[in-house]
């Protein structure tokens, strides 16, 4: 009885115990029978692994999204040969941008230019030396007679800028000639008030200098003041010499100088895409034949050309973004 007593103390015992740090399995008769065990420590474990797994599917995840990204802006394989361009210098930075950017993205293609000229280019299209003619003029009617196709990549524009106390606020396109060839000089005679006009420009070789006097057809008669070596610098002098006159891409302009209006329109990118600014001209990557007929590699780089990418490339260099 004495024994019997000692093991029935020793199994409350055992039960308190376990009780008291979270065992939930109770001895049925105190003889050994025994139900599944269930702790505590075992009942925050599903808890615990189902947070890993969450832990797990969210890093998953944000894996996948990673190397999607990767994939997205890793070099492509899939294209290979060459492309050759041809044509304009007042193109080259666009060019060049350009085939370093396709190239970096395209390992397998290499893309050649060569700038002599847009006559140059067309003519190389039009014989088949080479895929794309740069010209940085509309194509002439027996151009497209010959079969060459205009493709507008970018349009460049210029506006004319004067100090900010000027008082004009508009010149045609004949003033501004005049103003630029020497035979208005003072501004009382185009519409301002009377004070010597200061004429600036770029520096010869420049593409700027050289769009604005293919425009007016003033190439190498222009009377400059001073010529300058950097869009900022023409900004500058315009913005701190009173009745300066000077020249710049569009997408410099800001409230140190006044843009004036040609023939009634302002400077602005609608206007020159709508073709009311007469100081823009298109970029043009012309073909042999409609895009859709050219081979794998040149449709390919157009439709970078026409890509976001693109765009930012056309925007970089300082050329205003065609709508494709």
């Amino acid at each position: 009885m004495i024994i019997n007593d000692m093991i029935q103390e020793e199994t409350y015992y055992e039960n308190e115990w376990k009780e008291i740090n979270g065992t939930v399995r109770h001895s049925g008769s105190g003889h050994g029978s025994s139900a599944p065990e269930t702790t505590a420590a075992g009942t925050a474990a599903p808890a615990t692994e189902a947070g890993t797994d969450a832990g797990s599917s969210a890093a998953s995840g944000d894996t996948k999204d990673t190397e999607a990204a990767k994939a997205e802006n890793a070099p492509s394989a899939d294209l290979s040969g060459t492309i050759s361009m041809v044509g304009s210098t007042s193109m080259e930075k666009f060019a060049n941008a350009l085939s370093e950017s396709f190239m970096e993205k395209h390992p397998g293609v290499t893309v050649t230019a060569e700038f002599v000229g847009s006559g140059a280019g067309v003519e190389a299209v039009s014989n088949g030396t080479a895929d794309i003619g740069n010209s940085s003029r509309n194509l002439k009617d027996e151009e497209k007679a010959d079969g060459v196709a205009e493709n507008i990549v970018a349009i460049d524009g210029i506006a004319v800028v004067v100090d900010a106390a000027n008082t004009v606020e508009d010149l045609t396109k004949q003033q501004l000639s005049d103003i630029y060839e020497g035979k208005i000089t003072n501004w009382k005679d185009a519409g301002g008030n009377d004070a010597p006009i200061v004429v600036v420009g770029r520096e010869s070789g420049s593409g700027t200098r050289s769009a604005f006097e293919e425009l007016l057809e003033l190439e190498d008669v222009c009377k400059y003041s001073n010529e300058l070596d950097s869009t900022g610098a023409v900004m500058a002098k315009v913005a701190s010499t009173p009745g300066a006159i000077g020249y710049v891409s569009l997408d410099v302009l800001d409230d140190t100088v006044k843009a004036v209006k040609l023939e009634g329109a302002e400077p602005t990118e609608e206007n020159i895409k709508a073709g009311s600014q007469f100081l823009s001209r298109p970029s043009q990557a012309v073909t042999k034949g409609e895009i859709s007929e050219q081979n794998d590699l040149v449709k390919a780089l157009f439709d970078y050309i026409y890509s976001e990418e693109g765009a930012e490339i056309v925007k970089s260099v300082g050329l205003i973004a065609v709508d494709k």
